[in-house]
């Protein structure tokens, strides 16, 4: 049963942010609208050390806690927004709780967003930060979600050998794994989900693709190499569009992967950032699956 906290927040998504990804006509609209500071909030972050360089022409942020040991393992967290979104409070919160939690560093690279920046500057750059990320051998988790979610595991399907044998695990939150969007499994999804639509991440997927088809393994990872993998965890709601392709992500992964796909009955997307009881509770799996990875507990 949903509790009343997730309905309100789905309602409360419902009236205010649907209309962003409604139509294509949204969705053009929306790609090609001003984005905002992706400046890491100093409230949400409050007691946290936050330290601030530079890759690629692009800033990445660590956060970490004042008493975190320096050989401790990192996480790589790549934040969602359908690739044209900046990172938002909600996301700085969850890496706040990360840091917190794990008491590891949280490195957060704020990659290119479309249409100004496509999928092939973001693989690249992350696949820089996943390497600093596991300089002098140290492991690392990569996480993110929804768009964030697609792109973290996109990177790991990327990485030479020798960095894959350094990431741990994948931690993701409703990860968009395939910008196709074919799956017929979608339609029965999507009149439930009060948030995203085929129809208006259409023209952002195109953007984001740039010279790239969408199927295109850096662009739709679904489509990507899946042997040799880390451990891949995912946590996704019922009411969520990428569910079908999480689902099939599932069916594709060789029969010795160590695949495990939490599924929240009657929760929206993105549901482990949102302040319900649902999402304290994966928020809580979350951390706690992150530290058992770095410790070398699968």
């Amino acid at each position: 049963m949903t509790s009343l906290a997730m309905r309100v927040v789905a309602l409360h998504v419902r009236l205010t942010r649907k209309k962003r990804y409604a139509t294509h006509e949204a969705g053009v609209a929306f790609l090609r609208s001003v984005k905002g500071p992706s400046t890491p909030p100093e409230d949400v972050l409050r007691g946290l050390l936050v330290t601030t360089h530079q890759v690629r022409g692009r800033d990445v942020h660590v956060v970490r806690r004042p008493d975190a040991p320096p050989a401790a393992g990192a996480v790589v967290y790549l934040h969602g927004g359908a690739y044209t979104n900046e990172i938002v409070e909600q996301q700085w919160a969850f890496v706040a709780h990360l840091a917190r939690e794990t008491c590891c560093e949280v490195h957060v690279p704020v990659y290119g967003l479309a249409p100004h920046a496509t999928a092939t500057e973001a693989v690249d750059l992350v696949a820089e930060v996943v390497g600093q990320a596991v300089g002098a051998g140290r492991t690392c988790v990569l996480s993110g979600d929804s768009a964030g979610g697609g792109l973290a595991l996109v990177a790991a399907q990327q990485a030479p050998p020798e960095a894959r044998s350094l990431v741990a695990g994948l931690v993701l939150i409703a990860p968009w794994v395939d910008l196709t969007m074919t799956n017929p499994e979608i339609a029965v999804v999507e009149p439930t989900d009060p948030w995203l639509t085929r129809a208006g991440l259409r023209p952002i997927a195109r953007s984001w693709a740039g010279e790239l088809t969408v199927d295109d393994p850096r662009v739709s990872p679904l489509h990507g190499p899946l042997a040799d993998l880390p451990p891949v965890e995912v946590w996704v709601g019922t009411r969520d569009i990428t569910l079908p392709d999480c689902r099939e992500l599932g069916r594709r992964m060789p029969p010795d992967a160590a695949f495990t796909l939490h599924v929240e009955d009657g929760a929206i997307h993105d549901y482990p950032l949102l302040p319900t009881p649902e999402g304290r509770r994966a928020r809580g799996e979350i951390s706690a699956r992150v530290t058992a990875l770095l410790a070398g507990k699968p």
